[in-house]
């Protein structure tokens, strides 16, 4: 920890961020009720988040040879999320209920790192499930194109990245740092307070593992809501099974769609805190204020297993209703 500080006194005499002002950066700054609050929460999240993600994960391989593009791409969605709540909130669960972090500078940087590269794989996994959909609605040649191999070309791509980005603060450029609450661990925004290449690491994490990734995504969806805007009459006149691929198309938009706005409502207000942390006057967030976001961003892993299973126990209702109008159908023919 001393040759963090004596670094981080070369670099910068003026700031000097919260975790190098005090003799223990990973002492709890909230009170005990507020950890326990904390900790219990992050328990439930983990449960459910553990359970729902594996459920998914378990359904899918009993059918991994139909699953198409889209749905190997949410299977990686879930893996990432499952990861989160396996690898990250046991530490962040243990040290809330402790009343500070118990883990040490190696495990605040693995922690980091950990919801850094799990993250990151969320977020770049949604912006290919995103094109996906875009390409299979928008632009149907390219659409049909697209196989089963490709999607798997795509998660090497996806691990890959997340694997860069996440690992490029060990290479000296960036690093891991303490949460201003003392009980968890994040990417050591503060460097931009620091140099003008602390600024850099942090905008190029920002561009690269946020704003470009949600802008492919608000553009991808934007396009599908004035495609289809604009072709349901057109579909009306097809026969059955272009109708039937149409809805299923559809069925995994919308997972999609509502798995992005999910992820994104839970993760921009960390987004927004950071940044200002990062840009923003030293230490001008309040730390009690600074808690909540990181709470929220957490639960974020939480959502896409109730998001895919209802949208899915509707489109089987949906499927189940059709197939007995067609059966009603058919019976009244045979009975004329």
């Amino acid at each position: 920890m001393s040759g963090m500080a004596s670094d981080h006194n070369a670099s910068s005499q003026e700031y000097l961020p919260h975790y190098l002002q005090k003799e223990d950066p990973f002492a709890s700054k909230l009170s005990r009720e507020a950890d326990i609050v904390a900790g219990f929460y992050l328990t439930v999240i983990g449960i459910l988040s553990t359970l729902g993600n594996g459920y998914v994960i378990f359904m899918s391989s009993k059918r991994k040879k139909k699953l198409r593009p889209a749905e190997i791409m949410t299977v990686n969605l879930a893996v990432c999320d499952l990861g989160i709540s396996v690898v990250g909130k046991p530490f962040s669960i243990i040290s809330f209920f402790s009343h500070r972090w118990v883990f040490g500078w190696m495990g605040c940087r693995w922690y980091g790192w950990a919801g850094f590269f799990f993250g990151c794989g969320s977020l770049i996994t949604m912006t290919a499930v995103s094109l996906d959909r875009y390409l299979k609605i928008c632009h149907l040649s390219y659409g049909t194109w697209l196989k089963r191999h490709h999607a798997f070309i795509c998660l090497a791509i996806i691990w890959a990245y997340a694997t860069f980005w996440a690992t490029v603060p060990f290479a000296g450029v960036g690093n891991y740092a303490p949460e201003p609450f003392g009980t968890s661990c994040t990417l050591d925004w503060w460097l931009a307070q620091a140099s003008v290449a602390g600024q850099a690491f942090i905008l190029s994490i920002l561009f690269f593992c946020l704003l470009f990734p949600t802008a492919v995504i608000v553009f991808s969806y934007v396009k599908i809501i004035l495609k289809v805007k604009s072709s349901t009459k057109e579909v009306a006149h097809y026969d059955t099974r272009i109708q039937n691929s149409h809805i299923l198309e559809m069925k995994l938009t919308k997972v999609a769609m509502l798995i992005c706005i999910g992820f994104l409502i839970a993760w921009i207000p960390y987004a927004v805190v950071s940044v200002w942390s990062a840009f923003g006057q030293p230490d001008s967030v309040p730390i009690q204020f600074s808690v909540v976001p990181t709470l929220l961003a957490k639960s974020a892993a939480m959502y896409n297993p109730i998001i895919y299973q209802v949208i899915d126990c509707k489109f089987a209702c949906c499927r189940s209703g059709g197939l007995k109008t067609l059966q009603k159908k058919s019976s009244l023919k045979k009975s004329r």
